[in-house]
């Protein structure tokens, strides 16, 4: 997901993002343990992913502070 669509999310939508791709790292990290994933790369995208959201979120709460 691209920082401009995240932009566009509203506060809830990008909590809930947030929560889910986080629930399918944790399942991803599980099966990569137990068996090779046929892309492993997607771990990291999912990483960055939970970043770049989080990362926006905490611009909004610095934004309304110094509004």
């Amino acid at each position: 997901m691209k920082t401009s669509e995240i932009r566009e999310l509203s506060k809830a939508e990008i909590l809930e993002r947030i929560q889910t791709d986080q629930d399918s790292l944790t399942r991803m990290k599980m099966n990569h343990a137990i068996s090779q994933l046929e892309n492993p790369k997607v771990i990291v995208e999912v990483r960055r992913n939970i970043a770049r959201l989080k990362t926006i979120l905490r611009q909004r709460e610095i934004n309304a502070k110094q509004s």
